[in-house]
């Protein structure tokens, strides 16, 4: 292993402490939410909706539903379903895992790459629904943190040595996780599957060493303000949607 790998201090330490990205992402997802969830309350469909949206509601705030894609050119939704959850238990398990495996990313990589990783899984994860099942509606960011997953695993794995290989242990623990509990309620097995091998590839090519990152930073910077632009004007056409639908 290089010299030049950069190894955080602390393993598997969760602070947000230098995590804005992470804090930025849970915090969107938290009030989204409940705005979903006021909106549900106000049309009547109670205070069951915390639990079980209906899922019209869920498409109305954004979930993926490919033939509005494909036959209204509703683009965004390829980004605002990772935004939109089917209940509280939903949610709170996926800011849980997003909570655990995020920070040690953002501090081992930097929000430029880690932002990248989680819009490329994001897309990767609902293109694998269109081939797995068009017509089904899908949400929740599961498929983008099972792309940090499965970058970590292929990249931990690369970079080796005690603290790589507990780290991608810890990852791989984490995926089983999140496919045995996403098996108990469900969950979109296409996305998640499509999230964590666009992160395996990801993980598997991305720079460890300090010095091949820094060549690649204006790179890596520049996609993630582009990440960032595509995903805030994606949540913005939820409510321009419903204006010019």
């Amino acid at each position: 292993m290089s010299n030049h790998y950069r190894r955080p201090q602390f393993f598997l330490k969760t602070s947000w402490r230098g995590n804005t990205l992470i804090q930025i992402l849970i915090y969107t997802n938290l009030i989204l939410f409940t705005l979903m969830i006021l909106h549900g309350t106000i049309l009547g469909f109670g205070m069951q909706t915390i639990m079980h949206p209906p899922t019209r509601l869920m498409v109305h705030w954004g979930g993926q539903y490919w033939p509005l894609v494909l036959e209204n050119g509703e683009w965004w939704r390829c980004i605002t379903y990772a935004f939109t959850h089917g209940g509280l238990i939903h949610l709170g398990f996926n800011m849980v895992v997003l909570y655990q495996v995020g920070p040690l990313l953002e501090s081992e990589i930097g929000w430029s790459r880690l932002l990248t990783v989680y819009i490329f899984a994001t897309i990767v994860a609902t293109l694998a629904g269109l081939f797995w099942h068009p017509n089904t509606v899908v949400i929740g960011a599961s498929g983008a943190i099972f792309g940090l997953i499965g970058f970590s695993i292929s990249y931990y794995h690369r970079v080796g040595g005690n603290l790589g290989i507990q780290r991608r242990n810890f990852m791989l623990q984490w995926a089983l996780m999140a496919f045995v509990f996403g098996f108990i309620v469900g969950a979109d097995n296409a996305a998640h599957l499509g999230g964590a091998l666009a992160g395996v590839v990801f993980g598997w090519f991305l720079p460890v060493t300090i010095r091949d990152q820094r060549k690649t930073e204006k790179l890596f910077k520049g996609l993630a303000i582009t990440c960032a632009l595509v995903t805030i004007v994606s949540i913005a056409f939820i409510p321009i949607s419903w204006v010019i639908g």
